[in-house]
């Protein structure tokens, strides 16, 4: 990935961040997480990491996270390091099979971002039984974790929210009527975004519906959003949270279809291409950018220090998390960005996601043109 694509030091010390931070030590005072088999020898360049990832549906898993995490293992094994990959598409069950297979091949270490973060707890702990240390990526999976890396999902919430607010206007008030649509039950971070939206929407609008959209999948939001405009009334939407890009697209194909001759603001995350567009073009007010290549190099990072000696290095994470079931977990917490018209060339230009040309291709570029995007 381009050097341009990394951002400030990746070593993060916050506070109030979406999951529970213990003061900021080093992972050192917090314990050896790496787990007991693997502590016992070092090993050279020629490690292999098991990388499992989520889904398929949302862009960036394929388009960032995997070939960044690859070359950056690459890279920090002077290309001797293996990388096993697997995506579970959505499928909790499949996703416990596939970590099976990761025991079975004996990768060194594990990278998990879980579809079901309780439901892999038995699994992480199966695999350090094994005598590999799991790290967990994006979302925070319950069990013996070795160490984590995310974003501050709570902060993501709060940053939608008054986005949602701002973009209301004269509307942002108790009397108003607003849409909740947030992510699946089954992801901890859906629990921690609708926690930071509501920290700031609750008393400031009437929230009239509010989904738990299974599976984040678009065509849910759509139909949910088909339900709030059948329950409230086309017109007396005034705005709508969406936990991200994906699903606002579902719901603002809804608004459309409802005839609706001014969509209301509709809030997004994780930057993809069609979320950026439909701001460019007014339809989606806001995404959240995430830095992935910053997320991604962490997670690499902490991956082969854990699998070449056996815990992690004290100097990647300063800060620690807490899960259900597991304390003071070594972490690195990414900040956020609300992403707007007026700093799209400021993200995902300058952050090499997308260039001017991808975005302004075709039916676009009389939106962009209009905006000043060029």
């Amino acid at each position: 990935m381009n050097t341009r694509m990394r951002r400030a030091a990746i070593a993060f010390c916050a506070t109030g961040m979406a999951v529970s931070l213990a003061a900021c030590g080093s992972a050192k005072e917090s314990g050896d997480k790496g787990g007991d088999k693997e502590s016992s020898a070092k090993k050279g360049d020629a490690i292999t990491v098991g990388l499992l990832l989520p889904e398929n549906q949302t862009a960036r898993y394929e388009k960032f996270d995997k070939p960044i995490i690859s070359k950056q293992i690459s890279t920090l094994t002077n290309g001797k390091g293996k990388v096993e990959y697997l995506n579970a598409k959505q499928d909790a069950t499949l996703q416990s099979q596939q970590i099976d297979t990761m025991i079975t091949k004996k990768v060194d270490v594990l990278i998990l971002d879980a579809v079901d973060y309780k439901a892999v707890a038995s699994g992480v702990k199966k695999a350090k039984d094994a005598g590999i240390p799991v790290v967990a990526y994006d979302r925070l999976a319950q069990g013996p974790i070795a160490a984590y890396t995310s974003f501050d999902n709570q902060e993501v919430g709060k940053t939608q929210g008054e986005a949602l607010l701002k973009a209301m206007g004269s509307d942002a008030k108790a009397s108003s009527k607003i849409v909740m649509m947030n992510g699946a039950i089954t992801d901890p971070n859906a629990a921690d975004f609708k926690k930071g939206a509501l920290s700031v929407l609750k008393g400031k609008v009437d929230i009239a519906k509010s989904y738990d959209t299974k599976e984040w999948k678009p065509e849910n939001a759509n139909s949910n959003m088909e339900a709030a405009i059948s329950a409230i009334g086309k017109d007396k939407i005034k705005g709508v949270y969406s936990a991200n890009d994906g699903m606002a697209g579902g719901i603002i194909t809804a608004l459309k279809s409802a005839g609706l001759s001014k969509i209301p603001p509709v809030t997004g995350q994780d930057a993809e291409l069609a979320g950026v567009q439909r701001i460019v073009t007014g339809d989606q007010n806001m995404s959240v950018f995430k830095s992935y290549p910053q997320e991604a190099e962490t997670v690499a990072k902490m991956a082969v220090s854990i699998a070449k000696t056996g815990k992690l290095d004290s100097s990647i994470a300063t800060g620690t998390v807490d899960s259900d079931t597991d304390k003071a977990i070594p972490a690195v917490i990414v900040p956020v960005v609300s992403l707007t018209q007026d700093n799209i060339k400021d993200t995902v230009v300058k952050e090499g996601y997308y260039t001017l040309d991808e975005i302004c291709a075709g039916k676009y570029k009389a939106a962009c043109d209009k905006i000043g995007l060029k």
